[in-house]
């Protein structure tokens, strides 16, 4: 047996109250995030719960470590390398200004001096009893005692030319060969220089033609030596260049001294270059059938020393110096380019 309650006043009777609504489950639907990319609309889809219900990492995890790269083994060869050679160019370069510009100056200091110890000394014999005549020469070793002059050269191009061809005689200016003739006398007057660096006084010697004048000056004379033809010049000579007028007393030699030429290039080790017969070391003559040459040697090529420049001439003529004129000079010192 049910029972009823009474109904409430105002609610007509068999009423009942009816059932509330069921209210639905809360619920999000799963949307796909829409992101514009450079390949057009992408879907990034939600974040997926781990074991422990959480989403992603949180603060005071341990950070993941990617592995290290791999070692470039070839790369740093490479670089090593690299700097190895940088480091050797530097050196290089260091070495080439020290060599052509640092001696040069060096050099130039050493030069000037000469010349001014030599100027005084000519000036103090004019000023004791005017200069002695003949074949009288002061030599000492790294001591100036004549002047060279290249017309061809340039107008300034003039050395103090020092006893001796060591390494600290160089350094100062051409050195003249001991023992070899000196200006003006029969056999070879041998004089060397250097080409790059200390001064480089026959830096251009290579540039020197056949006829080109070499010009001594000692204390008392002016001594005129001009280039020996070269080899291609030979045959042809008389009728072809031997024919200029500043070529005059200019040939190729006979005799013993058959074959030299004006310009060649010998190992280090031929020295019989400079011989009072070029190339003929054990050939004696006598002072009367001598030519009256000088030979100016230097290294070759340039920035080497495996071989040597050698330049050949022969005097041809002689100025005496006149006291009264000391600023007279030979007209061979005009014939510059």
């Amino acid at each position: 047996m049910s029972y009823d309650p009474p109904p409430a006043a105002g609610r007509p009777a068999g009423w009942r109250p009816r059932p509330a609504p069921e209210q639905p489950t809360a619920f999000l639907p799963k949307i796909d995030v829409l992101h514009p990319g450079p390949l057009g609309t992408q879907f990034i889809p939600e974040a997926e719960e781990d074991d422990t219900g959480r989403i992603g990492p949180e603060i005071g995890d341990d950070p993941v470590e990617s592995p290290p790269p791999p070692k470039d083994t070839a790369r740093t060869v490479v670089r090593s390398f690299g700097e190895l050679f940088i480091t050797a160019g530097m050196v290089i370069l260091l070495f080439v200004v020290y060599e052509v510009y640092w001696t040069d100056l060096i050099s130039a200091g050493k030069q000037n001096q000469a010349t001014s110890s030599l100027d005084t000394q000519w000036k103090d014999q004019d000023t004791v009893g005017g200069p002695q005549r003949g074949t009288h020469y002061d030599l000492a070793e790294g001591k100036g005692f004549a002047k060279i002059y290249v017309p061809a050269l340039g107008a300034d191009y003039h050395f103090t030319i020092v006893e001796g061809t060591t390494d600290a005689d160089l350094d100062i200016g051409p050195g003249h060969y001991v023992g070899s003739a000196l200006p003006g006398q029969p056999g070879d007057f041998a004089v060397a220089g250097h080409r790059v660096g200390k001064g480089a006084p026959f830096n251009d010697l290579d540039l020197v033609s056949s006829c080109d004048a070499v010009v001594v000056e000692t204390e008392t004379d002016w001594f005129v030596y001009r280039m020996l033809p070269t080899t291609d010049e030979v045959a042809g000579w008389a009728a072809g260049k031997g024919a200029q007028p500043q070529c005059k007393g200019v040939a190729p030699l006979g005799g013993p001294y058959a074959g030299l030429v004006g310009q060649e290039t010998v190992l280090p080790s031929q020295g019989d270059v400079i011989a009072p017969v070029p190339h003929k070391q054990d050939l004696q003559l006598p002072a009367g059938q001598q030519a009256s040459l000088m030979t100016l040697t230097t290294c070759t090529p340039k920035f080497s020393a495996s071989h040597r420049l050698i330049l050949h001439t022969v005097l041809t003529n002689q100025y005496a110096k006149d006291p009264k004129q000391p600023d007279k000079v030979p007209p061979e010192l005009k014939e510059t380019d």
